[in-house]
C-alpha cells in the first residue's frame, strides 16, 4: 500500500482529528473538504486521507471501538468509503478490535479489494480463530505475496495444524515467494511439533534460513537453537548460539533449557550463572532441571535463592516442586509450599489444587488429601480424579469406587485410575468388569486404561480375552506406546503364547524408545524357560541407543537360572555394575544365589550373600536353604535355617526344610527336635497350592 507521507506540520493531527470527527458536524466538515479541493469534493486531498487511515489506527492500537465506529460513519455520510485505502483501514480496525463480522461487511461490500484487503481480511480471521475462513480466502485471493502466505501460515501453526502449515510453507517456495524473517520462526516451530524427521529438516531449515540472510533475526536463531535442543544436538544449539549476533533473555532459556532437559545439569547451571538477565523462566528451568533428576534439596535452595533476588514464583513453578515433594514424600518441604500456593493466591487454580491432592495423598497424608479435595472445587473433574487416584494408592480401594460412583461426570482418566486400582489390588476380574461398563457407556479407552486391562488378563491366564483385548486396540486406533506394547507382549507371555508375543515384539521393536517392550520379551521368555531366546533378544538389544534398566537384568539372571548357564549368568551378573553402571538389587543377588545353587555351588552361593551390601531378606536365606536340601548340604543348610529363623521366627516352611535335610542325612533325632520344636511354637507348614485354575 503506497500512503503518501505525512508532512511534519501533521504529525499530531490524527488525535485531532478523531476528536474533531467525534464533535463536530458532518456539514462542517464536508465544507472545509470542499473548500480544500471544490473541484472534487469526494476526493480529499492526500495528507487528510491520511489523517484517517491514521486516526482509524490509533481507535484500532487503542480499542476505541465507539470513537472508530464514529469515524465509519463520518466516512460513509460523506461518501470517503469507496476509498480503498480506508476501506482497508476500516477492515483493519474492526478486525483488530474483534468485531470479524463488521469487518466481513465491508470486505464483502467493496468491489474494488486488492491483495491488501484481502491480506487484512485474512489477518482478521486468524486473529478471530476463523482458521477455514482465512484458508477459503487464501486459496481464492489474487496475488499472493510474502505477508499472505505468512499470516496463513502463522494463523494454522497457532490453531495447530502443523503438516497444513508446512504445505503452505511449500506452496510458498513453490511460487517462487520468499519467505521473511516471521514466515521462517512459525515454520520452524511447525516442524518441530511434528516432530518426524526433524534433524534431516532443520538442517534444511537452517541452510535456508542462512542463504536468506535471516540469521540475523533473532527470533529465527531463537527457534534454530530449540530445534537443536529438542533433537538432543546441544553442540550445534551451542555453537549457533554463540554465532547469534543478537540474544536476548529468551535465547537464553531456550539454550538453558535444552541442557536441563538432557539432564546435564552440570552444564545448565553453569550456563545459568554466566547469565546475566534472569527471568522467573530462567530460574523455573534449572530448578525444574534438579527436580527431574531428584535433586530436592537443591531445587529448594535455588527458589529461596531467587526469592531473595526479588523475584515471585509462578505457579508452573510451584506446582512443580509440590509435585516433586509428592514423589519424594517430603511432606515437611510440601507443606511449606502449600502455603506459598496460599499467600500467592495460587489455591484458587484447579490445577494447583489437584496438585497439592497428590501430594498429600503421595505422603500417606488421606485425611488432609481429604480436606483439600472438600474445600477446592467440586466442578473441577481432576479434583475428584486425584483424591480417587490418592485413596487407590494407600489402599483404600473400596472408598475410591464410593467416590467414583459419586462423581457428577467421568472422564477416561476417572475410569482409568478405577480400571488400574483393580488390576493393582489383585481384583481383576472387577477391572475388566469396570472397563466392559465403560465402554458400554461411550466412553473410549485410552493406552492407560488398556495396559490396565492387559495386565489384568494376563493375571487371570486368559488367552482368548487378552487376543480380543489386541483387537480391540488395533480397530480402535489407540496408540501403541512402548508401555502398551509391553504390556501387549507381557499377556501373551504370562498366557502361554511366546509366539504371539514374539509376533508383536517383532512388529514394534525398531520403533521402541523405550527399554519396557524388550523388558516384557526378556522376562516373558525367561519365565516360560525360553532361555535362548531370552538371551538372544538381550544380545540384540545391546546394539541400540535404548538405555537398560535394572528389570533387563533380572530377566537375563532368570533365563540363566532356568538354564543353568552359571558362567553366562555370572558374566552378566558383572557387567552390571562394569558395563553399565547399574548397581545390583537384592533381586539380582537373588538370581545370583538361585543360579549357584542349582549347580550346586552352595559354598559361592553363601560367599556372595556374605558379600552383600545390603542385608539379605527371608527370599535369599530360603533359596540356599532349599538348594541345601536338594544337594544335601547340612551344614550349609543348618546356618541358612538360623539366619532364616532370625529374620522371620515363625517361619514355617523354613523349618520343614531343615527337618527334610536332617532326615535325609539320618539324623532323625534332629529332624524330631526340630518338628518338635514347630509344634511347641504353634508353626504350622503351609498348605500346597497350585496357581493354575
Amino acid at each position: 500500500m503506497n500512503i503518501p507521507f505525512r508532512p511534519k506540520s501533521s504529525l499530531h493531527f490524527p488525535t485531532i482529528f478523531v476528536s474533531f470527527l467525534t464533535h463536530q458536524s458532518t456539514k462542517c466538515l464536508s465544507s472545509i473538504i470542499t473548500s480544500e479541493n471544490p473541484k472534487n469534493p469526494r476526493n480529499p486531498r492526500p495528507h487528510y486521507e491520511l489523517s484517517i487511515i491514521s486516526a482509524l489506527r490509533d481507535c484500532s492500537s487503542n480499542f476505541l471501538i465507539p470513537k472508530g465506529q464514529n469515524i465509519h460513519g463520518h466516512i460513509k455520510k460523506l461518501g470517503l468509503d469507496c476509498n480503498i485505502f480506508i476501506q482497508n483501514s476500516l477492515i483493519s480496525f474492526y478486525s483488530k478490535c474483534g468485531l470479524i463480522s463488521s469487518a466481513k461487511k465491508i470486505f464483502d461490500d467493496s468491489e474494488k479489494l486488492d491483495a491488501v484487503s484481502c491480506n487484512i481480511m485474512i489477518g482478521g480471521y486468524v486473529k478471530s480463530g476463523c482458521v477455514n475462513d482465512a484458508r477459503e480466502l487464501f486459496d481464492k485471493m489474487p496475488g499472493r505475496n510474502c505477508v499472505s502466505f505468512t499470516t496463513m501460515i502463522m494463523g494454522l501453526a497457532q490453531n495447530g495444524s502443523w503438516s497444513e502449515a508446512i504445505e503452505v510453507f511449500e506452496e510458498m517456495r513453490l511460487f517462487g515467494v520468499f519467505p521473511n524473517e516471521v514466515t521462517m520462526a512459525s515454520v520452524i516451530s511447525a516442524y518441530l511439533h511434528l516432530g518426524g524427521g526433524i534433524v534431516r529438516k532443520g538442517r534444511a531449515l537452517h541452510g535456508l534460513v542462512t542463504k536468506l540472510g535471516l540469521l540475523r533475526f533473532v527470533l529465527v536463531s531463537t527457534n534454530l537453537v530449540h530445534m537443536y535442543s529438542l533433537c538432543s544436538n546441544l553442540s550445534d544449539a551451542r555453537r549457533l548460539f554463540n554465532e547469534m549476533p543478537e540474544r536476548n533473555v529468551v535465547s537464553c532459556n531456550v539454550m538453558l533449557n535444552g541442557y536441563a532437559k538432557a539432564g546435564l545439569l552440570d552444564l545448565a547451571r553453569e550456563f545459568f550463572e554466566r547469565m546475566d538477565d534472569k527471568d522467573v523462566v530462567s530460574w523455573g528451568t534449572i530448578i525444574d532441571g534438579y527436580v527431574q533428576v531428584g535433586r530436592l534439596t537443591e531445587a529448594i535452595a535455588l527458589y529461596c535463592e531467587m526469592i531473595r533476588t526479588g523475584l515471585c514464583p509462578n505457579d508452573v513453578m510451584i506446582v512443580d516442586i509440590i509435585s516433586a515433594c509428592g514423589q519424594a514424600t517430603s511432606f515437611k518441604e510440601g507443606l511449606q509450599f502449600h502455603a506459598v500456593t496460599i499467600k500467592n493466591g495460587f489455591d484458587c487454580y484447579d490445577f494447583v489444587q489437584a496438585t497439592i491432592i497428590h501430594f498429600y495423598a503421595a505422603c500417606e497424608e488421606v485425611n488432609l488429601a481429604w480436606l483439600q479435595f472438600k474445600l477446592g472445587s467440586k466442578h473441577h473433574l481432576a479434583n475428584w480424579n486425584a483424591f480417587i487416584s490418592g485413596l487407590i494408592r494407600n489402599g483404600r480401594i473400596d472408598e475410591a469406587r464410593g467416590l467414583f460412583n459419586e462423581m457428577p461426570e467421568r472422564d477416561v482418566f476417572s475410569w482409568s485410575s478405577m480400571i488400574s486400582g483393580y488390576s493393582q489390588n489383585e481384583q481383576p476380574e472387577l477391572a475388566l468388569e469396570l472397563f466392559h461398563e465403560m465402554v458400554s457407556r461411550g466412553v473410549k479407552p485410552n493406552e492407560i486404561t488398556m495396559v490396565s486391562v492387559l495386565s489384568a488378563i494376563a493375571t487371570l491366564g486368559r488367552l482368548n480375552e487378552g487376543r480380543r483385548a489386541h483387537e480391540y486396540i488395533v480397530d480402535n486406533s489407540i496408540p501403541l506406546n512402548d508401555n502398551l506394547s509391553a504390556a501387549i507382549i507381557d499377556m501373551y507371555a504370562k498366557c502361554g503364547s511366546i509366539s504371539s508375543a514374539l509376533k508383536v515384539f517383532h512388529q514394534m521393536k525398531d520403533k521402541a524408545t523405550d527399554v519396557s517392550p524388550w523388558n516384557a520379551m526378556i522376562c516373558g521368555s525367561a519365565m516360560h524357560g525360553h532361555a535362548k531366546l531370552a538371551l538372544k533378544v538381550f544380545s540384540d538389544f545391546k546394539g541400540r541407543k535404548i538405555k537398560l534398566n535394572p528389570i533387563t537384568f533380572i530377566g537375563v539372571l532368570t533365563a540363566c537360572c532356568h538354564a543353568g548357564l552359571v558362567e553366562v549368568g555370572e558374566k552378566h551378573f558383572k557387567s552390571m555394575k562394569s558395563v553399565y553402571n547399574i548397581e545390583p538389587t537384592i533381586k539380582h543377588y537373588g538370581c545370583m544365589v538361585d543360579l549357584l545353587g542349582r549347580a550346586g555351588r552352595l559354598k559361592e552361593a553363601e560367599a556372595l550373600i556374605k558379600s552383600m551390601p545390603m542385608k539379605a531378606d527371608v527370599v535369599i536365606w530360603g533359596t540356599l536353604l532349599a538348594a541345601s536340601k536338594t544337594h544335601g548340604d547340612m551344614e550349609i543348610g543348618e546356618r541358612a535355617a538360623e539366619n532364616l529363623a532370625k529374620l522371620e521366627p515363625s517361619h514355617g516352611p523354613s523349618r520343614v526344610l531343615l527337618s527334610n535335610i536332617y532326615a535325609d542325612a539320618g539324623r532323625w533325632g534332629d529332624a524330631f527336635l526340630v518338628r518338635k520344636a514347630m509344634q511347641t511354637q504353634g508353626l504350622i507348614r503351609s498348605p500346597a497350592y497350585s496357581g493354575i485354575a
